[in-house]
């Protein structure tokens, strides 16, 4: 079983490759500029399965030549792919009443275009074989977040666009789900959660502690297990109860 993982070289997309490479999977990943990264996630894979095959290649998701070159290469490499798993993701923080249009168009481009266009790249291989299972994350900020419109409209089209694949490739043996994230301390998050949004989440959330990457990496698996195979067209969160974010 082999599966394509976007924006896999940090944080939750690492977290997801390693738990394919230690499920016995095949890993191929994307990453879009930081090569070290990258390949520091190829050896920790390695280690995990010395027998295991983990490629990775570098890809601007919102690039739809880029997108479909790399993933006929990857159904090369590979021969066969299973899953794929869209996490690499922008942010470009602004309130909406100053938001210039390249802060805009870059996060939509980046996630919620890219995501499309690794699906539908993916669809036709996944309809010859009956099979496939499509993993899109989300975040809470899909129901709307302060400080975050283009953020959160990426998000919310996310949604839109899981469920609709559902309805679509469910008899084709494709299963389309979403897993929406809480609050997991990341290079991203770090870089810019304001501190406000942290002790929100510390105060409100049930279980009263950030989520990790590795949590976000079991559910992310557990959708592509047989056990996971009547799950289709879903809102998965992994939040710790919250639900809700200002």
């Amino acid at each position: 079983m082999n599966v394509f993982i976007t924006g896999g070289s940090r944080g939750i997309g690492r977290a997801i490759v390693l738990k394919f490479a230690e499920s016995g999977w095949g890993c191929a990943f994307t990453y879009a500029g930081n090569e070290i990264a990258a390949k520091e996630t190829l050896e920790a894979a390695k280690k995990i399965n010395p027998d295991g095959k983990f490629v990775c290649y570098k890809m601007d998701v919102k690039n739809v030549t880029e997108v479909e070159n790399t993933i006929e290469t990857a159904i090369g490499d590979y021969e066969n792919i299973q899953a794929v798993v869209n996490n690499a993701a922008i942010v470009a923080n602004n309130a909406a009443a100053l938001m210039s249009d390249e802060e805009w168009d870059s996060v939509i481009a980046t996630n919620l275009s890219g995501p499309f266009y690794v699906i539908r790249s993916l669809l036709m291989h996944f309809i010859s074989n009956r099979y496939g299972r499509i993993i899109n994350i989300s975040s809470l900020a899909q129901d709307g977040c302060s400080g975050q419109a283009n953020y959160a409209a990426s998000k919310s089209g996310l949604v839109g666009l899981t469920n609709t694949i559902a309805r679509e490739y469910g008899s084709k043996g494709i299963t389309a789900n979403i897993v929406t994230v809480g609050y997991v301390p990341t290079d991203m998050t770090d870089a810019h959660l304001i501190q406000k949004l942290h002790d929100v989440w510390m105060a409100y959330c049930p279980i009263k502690r950030p989520g990790t990457a590795e949590e976000i990496a079991g559910m992310v698996h557990y959708l592509t297990t047989e056990p996971g195979g009547f799950i289709n067209g879903e809102v998965i969160r992994v939040a710790g109860g919250l639900t809700y974010i200002p």
